[in-house]
Parts: structure tokens; sequence; C-alpha cells
């Protein structure tokens, strides 16, 4: 009888060393999921702050454009004519460059790669095509998004 205990004892403590080692495994693949999903909810955020963007250039509503970029005098943006920095001086530079509809022409991205940097932070590479009666201008861009106060914001842009 001592025996059948032993051996059910054995038995038991395996069984529950399985099931430690299977709820284990259950965690990490929550935790992964988690984490995935959580990427995949900012990459689609993001994407829809670069979509609001065409949306509004399309408009001719530059300000409304600038809406993804962050509200700061902090703001980077490097293109043809160097850095420049801060939010106000670059809306001033969009509206002397795109002053009517014939230069704002319609805009679209192609986006290359959303790439995590850290948490609240990834950087989209892609290109920039505008079409318009002023002439057609294409390129490419990287830039670094940031959330801010619950947001996606761009706090850098470089367009070239």
């Amino acid at each position: 009888m001592k025996s059948l205990f032993v051996n059910l004892n054995r038995l038991l403590n395996q069984h529950l060393t399985i099931m430690k080692k299977l709820l284990l495994f259950i965690c990490l693949l929550a935790t992964f999921n988690t984490i995935s999903q959580t990427e995949a909810e900012d990459k689609k955020a993001i994407l829809t702050v670069l979509r609001m963007q065409e949306n509004a250039w399309n408009q001719n509503d530059l300000e409304g454009f600038m809406q993804g970029y962050w509200k700061s005098d902090s703001l980077k943006f490097y293109g043809s004519s160097g850095i420049t920095q801060g939010w106000q001086k670059t809306l001033d530079n969009y509206k002397k460059g795109y002053p009517s509809k014939e230069y704002t022409g319609t805009l679209s991205f192609t986006i290359e790669a959303v790439t995590k940097i850290e948490d609240n932070s990834y950087y989209v590479m892609g290109q920039f095509h505008l079409v318009r009666n002023a002439g057609n201008a294409n390129g490419v861009f990287m830039i670094i998004f940031r959330k801010i106060e619950g947001k996606w914001k761009i706090i850098a842009d470089l367009s070239c």
C-alpha cells in the first residue's frame, strides 16, 4: 500500500511539473501576443496620422497637416533648405513654399517601414509623391514619431 502512495505521489509531482511548465509557456505566449498587439496598434495609429496629413494637405489645409507634428519649439525639420526648428517656423516655411492649391497639389505617401525605436517612439521611412500644376515633386523621408500626452506626433522630419 505504501509503494502505491509513493508511486502516486511521484506521478502527481511529475504532472504538476508539466502543468507548471505549460502554465509558464502560456503566460509567455500571452505576454508576447500583448506586445505584438501593442506594436500593431501603435503602427496603425501612426499610419492614421499620416493619412490625416495626406487628407489635410490635399485640401490645401496646411494647419491641419501640421497637426501631425509636435507643437513645440523643439520640433526639428530637415529639408532642402537646411534645418528648421520649431512648429511655427515649420508651418511658416510650408506656407511660403506652398502658397496655393496650385503648389500643394495632391500628396500621397508610400510607407516603406514603421520601426519601433523604444517604448513610445518609432521611425517611419517612406516616399512622398506630389502631383501638382506647379510641377510634380517626389522624394524620400524619415520621420520620428513619439507618443506625447497619448497622441502620436512627429518630433523630427528629414525630407528630401
